[in-house]
C-alpha cells in the first residue's frame, strides 16, 4: 500500500490528464462536421470522465503501481478520455488519441523485450480489424480498432478478451434497450469503459 500523499498526487495528476484529454478532443471536434451515416452527436459525460480518471489513478497508486506504470497509464488515460469525448461528440476516434499512446507502449515493449504486449495487442485486434474490413469501416470503425489495439497492449490477452467481450455485450444490450437497433453507435465509450475498468485489476508492467 502506497503512502496517502502519493495516492492524492496521482489522483490529481489523473484528473488533470482527463481534463487535458477533453480539451484536446474538444479542439479537434470544434471544426469537424459529423458524418451523415455516423452515430448521433451526443453530450459527453465530462464530469464522469474526470471522476473516473481520478478514481483510477488513486486506486492504481494505492495498489502500489510503480511510478513508470502510473506515468504510462496516465498517458493512456488521456487517449481514452479524448477518444470517448470525440466519439460521442462527432463520431470519430482520431489517431492522435490511440496511435500515439500505442507507439509509446510498443516502444517500451521492444526496449524491455516484453513481446507479450505486442502479441496481445495483435491477437485481440484481429477480429475487430476483420469486422472493420468486412463492413468497410461502417459497422466497425478503424478508430475503434486502434483503440482495441491500445487496450490489448496495456491489459494483456486474457483480461483484454474478457473486457472487450463485456464491452460488446453491453453495447448490444444498451442499443436494444434504447430501441436503436440498426443505427450506428459511438462504440468508443464502451471500449474505453471496459479498458478503464479492467485496469483496476491489472497494473501494466
Amino acid at each position: 500500500m502506497s503512502p496517502i500523499w502519493l495516492v492524492a498526487v496521482t489522483a490529481i495528476v489523473y484528473a488533470s490528464a482527463a481534463f487535458l484529454g477533453i480539451q484536446f478532443s474538444a479542439a479537434i471536434c470544434r471544426d469537424f462536421t459529423p458524418f451523415d451515416d455516423g452515430p448521433r452527436p451526443g453530450r459527453p459525460p465530462v464530469a464522469f470522465l474526470i471522476a473516473a480518471s481520478t478514481a483510477l489513478g488513486a486506486w492504481l497508486a494505492w495498489r502500489g503501481a510503480t511510478i513508470p506504470a502510473l506515468l504510462i497509464i496516465g498517458i493512456v488515460c488521456v487517449g481514452l478520455v479524448a477518444s470517448t469525448y470525440s466519439d460521442v461528440v462527432c463520431g470519430i476516434v482520431p489517431d492522435y488519441f490511440t496511435v500515439l499512446p500505442l507507439v509509446l507502449v510498443f516502444a517500451i515493449a521492444i526496449v524491455t523485450q516484453e513481446w507479450r504486449i505486442i502479441y496481445s495487442s495483435a491477437i485481440v485486434t484481429a477480429p475487430f480489424a476483420i469486422a472493420a474490413l468486412l463492413s468497410k469501416g461502417r459497422g466497425m470503425g478503424w478508430g475503434d480498432v486502434k483503440l482495441v489495439a491500445l487496450g490489448g497492449a496495456v491489459l494483456g490477452l486474457p483480461v483484454a478478451v474478457l473486457a472487450f467481450a463485456a464491452a460488446c455485450v453491453t453495447a448490444v444490450a444498451v442499443t436494444l434497450l434504447r430501441k436503436r437497433k440498426g443505427e450506428p453507435i459511438a462504440f468508443a465509450p464502451y471500449l474505453t469503459g471496459a479498458i478503464g475498468a479492467a485496469l483496476t485489476f491489472n497494473v501494466f508492467l
